[in-house]
């Protein structure tokens, strides 16, 4: 049969006809087609995580209720139907049961792993399964029920979308809380073993029957130094965690090493290890967060220490080629696994026997070392140990003017 003279009233091929209400008409007796269309859309995309999945507020619910919407509005009262579908236009959303169950589809799309595209998709698949099936039927739909169709999708899609960022808002909040509480956790129970033990050393030095040069005086030293060694890395942490502005200054490598040297000397002696620095042209100069490079090269000797072998050798040394500084912390830790350089900088990693510490110091040191414009990367060498490797932009210092020669 051929097109009706009414502009959008077509009676399609075969011997079924549609009235006014087309598309009304048309749900109704496609609805099994196009669910099965949807479902074959959504299989397409489908992942292993989510194959199969049928969802309680899915397409299936959302075509009944345009169907009930398109239904309202051939009734006497047609603005019932947007009790249903929702107002059009956007603005403040007014409450619907499109709305709802679109609420609740964002809900359960974020739960079982999808994503916010296919949150979109699933309401697409609708829409384009519906013109496929028209044009195949060679079926005209009037004007004013496409309006109504993508009023539906529209707040179906909004809603859904919506619900579905506060879901994935609310999961990346608790992970994040997880996270904090665990790393709170075990920076507390670091810190409250090296304060025990300090102060059970501490009690029985005063009680006069050691002194402070023996074994429980060791004890004593090694505590206190953890408990300096927890608290330096955990004010790292929160400045790089907090964003806080670097304070760069201009100041001599030499310098630098000599203050590393003077913390880190009483730490070699509490693990047995020598430490040897190299001497430094004293014009060579950084130009960075003192603070915030003290406490990553800290933490680099403080696992050099940790991890090398007893009475032997950690190098520290500084040294420019072209633009660059670079200061090298060397171990003797008999060299690492094959593939284990780079995950030594994942959060709470520890390697070797001693476990001793948040495994948190390496992440953060890397952290406050790119902060400042650098690189820190670290070198095995196999049966001898690992070559930690800060990367800093070169500067200079100027000599100290000579005094005039007094006549």
């Amino acid at each position: 049969m051929g097109r009706s003279p009414h502009p959008y009233l077509h009676y399609p091929r075969g011997d079924q006809e549609y009235s006014v209400g087309m598309m009304y008409q048309f749900l109704i007796a496609n609805r099994v087609q196009l669910i099965a269309r949807c479902r074959a859309k959504v299989a397409e995309r489908a992942t292993a995580g989510n194959a199969g999945i049928e969802l309680e507020y899915g397409i299936t619910v959302f075509l009944d209720q345009v169907i009930r919407t398109l239904g309202l509005e051939r009734t006497s009262d047609p603005m019932r139907s947007r009790k249903v579908s929702g107002r059009s236009g956007g603005g403040k959303p007014a409450l619907s049961e499109i709305g709802e169950s679109a609420s609740q589809h964002g809900k359960e799309l974020m739960q079982q792993g999808f994503t916010v595209e296919e949150v979109v998709h699933d309401y697409g698949d609708l829409c384009q399964a519906i013109t496929d099936l028209a044009f195949e039927q060679d079926a005209a739909i009037s004007i004013d029920e496409f309006r109504t169709l993508n009023r539906c999708l529209d707040n179906a899609i909004a809603n859904a979308v919506t619900e579905f960022g506060y879901q994935r808002d609310f999961e990346v909040a608790d992970k994040q809380a997880h996270a904090l509480n665990e790393r709170i956790g075990f920076f507390a129970h670091e810190l409250r073993n090296q304060l025990s033990t300090a102060t059970l050393a501490l009690s029985v030095i005063k009680g006069g029957s050691v002194g402070l040069g023996g074994a429980t005086g060791v004890v004593l030293d090694r505590a206190l130094v953890g408990l300096s060694n927890l608290i330096d890395r955990s004010l790292a942490e929160v400045r790089m965690t907090a964003g806080m502005p670097l304070q760069n200054r201009l100041f001599s490598v030499g310098g630098f090493l000599a203050e590393l040297k003077l913390s880190a000397s009483l730490e070699a002696d509490v693990r047995g290890c020598r430490l040897k620095v190299s001497n430094v042209d004293p014009l060579l100069a950084l130009d960075v967060d003192r603070d915030l490079l003290l406490a990553a090269a800290g933490n680099l000797l403080q696992n050099a220490f940790k991890f090398s072998h007893p009475h032997s050798e950690v190098s520290l040394n500084a040294y420019a080629m072209a633009d660059r500084v670079f200061i090298d912390v060397e171990d003797q830790c008999g060299g690492l696994p094959p593939g284990d350089a780079e995950k030594m900088f994942q959060p709470f990693t520890q390697g070797a026997n001693d476990r001793s510490g948040l495994g948190l110091g390496l992440s953060i040191s890397r952290r406050s070392i790119e902060a400042n414009g650098g690189i820190l990367s670290v070198r095995n060498v196999p049966g001898s140990g690992c070559v930690f490797t800060i990367d800093l932009p070169r500067h200079s210092v100027s000599r100290s003017p000579v005094a005039p020669v007094q006549h």
